[in-house]
Parts: C-alpha cells; structure tokens; sequence
C-alpha cells in the first residue's frame, strides 16, 4: 500500500470532519469556555469516537451497530446531557478564566469521554462511517496492515482538522481579557455548547 492509496478516504474525511457539526461547534466551545489543552483532550476523544466507528464498519458489524440502536440512543442522550451540563456551567461561570480552567469537567479524562459520547451519538459521523465509508473504501479488501493505514490516516486527518479550530478559539479567548469581553465569550461558549446538544438531539 501507498500513501496515493489512502487519499480518496484521507479527502473525504477530512471534507466531512470541515464541515462544522455538533463536534467541531463542541470543541470550539470548549476552546472558548475551558481554554487549548482542555479543547485537544476533548477533541482526541472526538478522534477516538471516528476510530470506534472506523473499527466497526471495518469488521463488518454495522448490521450489529444498527441491532443496537438502542444503545446509541442512549449514547446520544448522554452526550447530549454532557454538553448541555457544559453549556449550563460556562453560563454561570461569571468573568473569572481561571473559575472555568479549575472548574468540573475540565480534566483530561473529563474532556476525553465528553468528546467520545458526543461522537458516538452524532448522526454526521455515524452516516459517514456506515453508509459513505464503503463507497471510497473496499471494506471486504481491508487487510490488518491496511488498516492501521487508515487508523493513522484518521488521526492525521482529525486532528489536522480539529485543532486549528480549537487553536483559533482559544486564542481569541486569551486576547479578550476584559470582564465584560469575557463574560460575553462564556456566553459564546454556552451557545455553542446547547446548540450542539440540541443538533445531537433533535437530529433523527
């Protein structure tokens, strides 16, 4: 295998994973209301979520993944629940950065599994590993060395995408140190945070 073999996934993911949805507007809220570091170890759990999927569709158990839907539901409601818990706390958090930086929820781990259920539940990422995966990957084809290539090609790609999202967040935080600026980007972060709860719920 080539590196030229793994572009036709590399570019459609790396499409889907620009186009904002309820993971990138979670990220950059986190960005806003948390900081960088919080917001990367959101975003890797963002990663991790595709490479569950990737793994899936790859052992060919999206007809198992569809049998228990119902668990996805319920992965959905969490993340979901984690978001807007997130929305509710940059709301209240006043005008102190430093309130948020030692707040709940911005632990590594914290930040990691918020990531991991919001993917798991987003229907972006469930369509693309299930139904458009297939159509630029020969999954009956995907031999164990092939696909440690598209696990880095999935790494490499997210994070390409993800960070210099979280990036720009997070330094337009820093510049904005003015009480009242701040105050105003809390709220950003908490709109960002619902709104994204609310796609992942409403969106069938």
């Amino acid at each position: 295998m080539t590196l030229l073999d793994y572009l036709p996934y590399a570019i459609a993911l790396a499409i889907a994973a620009a186009i904002p949805g309820p993971g990138i507007a979670a990220a950059v809220g986190k960005a806003l209301g948390s900081g960088f570091r919080p917001a990367v170890w959101f975003g890797t759990g963002l990663v991790l979520g595709d490479l569950t999927y990737l793994t899936l569709a790859v052992l060919g158990l999206a007809a198992v993944a569809a049998a228990f839907s119902g668990i996805f539901v319920v992965v959905k409601v969490l993340g979901a629940a984690y978001l807007a818990y997130l929305a509710w706390s940059f709301w209240r958090a006043g005008i102190d950065p430093e309130k948020i930086q030692a707040g709940k929820g911005n632990g590594a781990l914290a930040s990691m599994l918020g990531g991991y259920s919001v993917t798991l539940g987003n229907p972006k990422t469930i369509i693309f590993y299930m139904a458009l995966l297939p159509t630029v990957v020969d999954l009956g084809a995907v031999t164990p060395e092939r696909f440690a290539g598209l696990v880095v090609t999935t790494i490499v790609v997210l994070y390409l995408v993800v960070v210099p999202y979280v990036a720009l967040a997070a330094k337009a935080r820093d510049f904005l140190r003015n009480p009242r600026a701040l105050k105003a980007l809390n709220r950003g972060a908490a709109g960002a945070m619902a709104g994204a709860a609310a796609y992942i719920v409403l969106k069938p």
